[in-house]
């Protein structure tokens, strides 16, 4: 299912609900019921709820963004410093140079055409692609350089494949759920909860009050797709792409 849908289902569940239920509660409410006598502290309680909510809604989504942010810089690291190893080995001999080119291609198009979807699927990087990295790292650093020139390009060589094997590294860790569990029962309950708290204020079936409470519980819900979306950063509808490693490498993945 498409998560643009499963989005307008979750809006328009939550919208189906608050009328249900508004429209149940008034139906068997008692005749002589006032919905102005709101006792004023169901009223600073419920904007209290509200308030404490909407903080921890608008941290959650910080955080998950903040995540998403950071995986994507973790494969933009990762591919730059594959091209800085790939350009600066040029002042290697042919052989060296085009040996160690054609690893760094390899292990990019594995990447790009196959690891991204073990990603997306399971969480997780593959033993393969980290092989295929161990095979750079040791084109990279059993070359014994020759002259004093390819002295000096030997040590940020080494710097930029430690780049590119930590960028690897912390792509890995950015590849689950951002989100531990207690937290989301924590903001699945809040929600019921401010949602609940609604009708504590005694709404009545007012077209107005009626679009209130429903563009109300649709934010609630839209705002935790977003979280969900956004927990996971390879793997749902917003998520991190490869597009880094396509454009400094455009003739091993075009």
């Amino acid at each position: 299912m498409p998560d643009w849908l499963v989005l307008v289902l979750a809006m328009l569940g939550a919208c189906a609900v608050v009328v249900l239920v508004t429209f149940l509660r008034n139906r068997r409410a008692p005749e002589d019921e006032d919905p102005s006598e709101t006792p004023d502290v169901i009223e600073y309680m419920t904007m209290w709820i509200g308030v404490v909510y909407a903080i921890v809604l608008g941290l959650a989504i910080a955080g998950v963004w903040e995540a998403r942010s950071s995986a994507q810089d973790y494969v933009q690291n990762e591919a730059q410093a594959l091209h800085e190893i790939s350009e600066r080995v040029r002042v290697y001999p042919p052989d060296v140079r085009d040996r160690i080119r054609a690893d760094v291609n390899t292990y990019v198009a594995y990447v790009v055409d196959h690891e991204w979807r073990t990603m997306s699927h399971d969480g997780r990087v593959t033993d393969r692609g980290a092989a295929l990295l161990q095979k750079v790292r040791q084109d990279v650093t059993d070359y014994r350089p020759k002259n004093d020139f390819e002295a000096q390009a030997y040590q940020p060589l080494l710097d930029q494949m430690t780049a590119a094997d930590q960028a690897r590294n912390d792509r890995a860790d950015s590849t689950g759920d951002t989100m531990p569990s207690v937290v989301w029962w924590g903001l699945l309950i809040g929600g019921l909860v401010t949602v609940g708290m609604v009708f504590a204020l005694q709404i009545r079936r007012t077209r107005r009050e009626l679009v209130l409470a429903g563009l109300f519980s649709a934010t609630i819900a839209f705002m935790l797709f977003l979280i969900w979306d956004f927990d996971a950063p390879f793997s749902r509808g917003i998520a991190v792409t490869a597009e880094p490693f396509v454009n400094l490498f455009p003739a091993v993945t075009g």
